[in-house]
């Protein structure tokens, strides 16, 4: 299992998920172990450019930024100049509404 499959799977469902992700990709907008909170996406259409998602891109995981969108569509990446890919809705699960020590 995927480290973020059973958060995942409670946005799904409905709930709000908390948890401290670790690695240095988002450095600068989350540190490694700072505590998360990331609700359900209730509008997929008002995600927007700069918004930090849970999601799915070519089957790995992310809490990764949203750098870009078109026709539907979300470029996902980090904050340190990477592209993970474009996806559609269907792979955002959630959107970070929370970060904290």
């Amino acid at each position: 299992m995927a480290w973020a499959t059973k958060y995942i799977e409670r946005l799904q469902a409905g709930e709000t998920v908390k948890f401290r992700p670790r690695g240095s990709s988002m450095k600068g907008k989350i540190e490694s172990g700072q505590l998360c909170t990331v609700a359900p996406i209730a509008n997929p259409a008002a995600v927007k450019v700069g918004d930090i998602v849970l999601c799915r891109v070519h089957g790995a995981q992310y809490l990764h930024l949203v750098k870009a969108t078109r026709d539907g569509q979300f470029q996902i990446g980090n904050n340190r100049g990477g592209v993970n890919g474009w996806v559609t809705a269907k792979s955002l699960f959630g959107l970070l509404v929370e970060v904290a020590d």
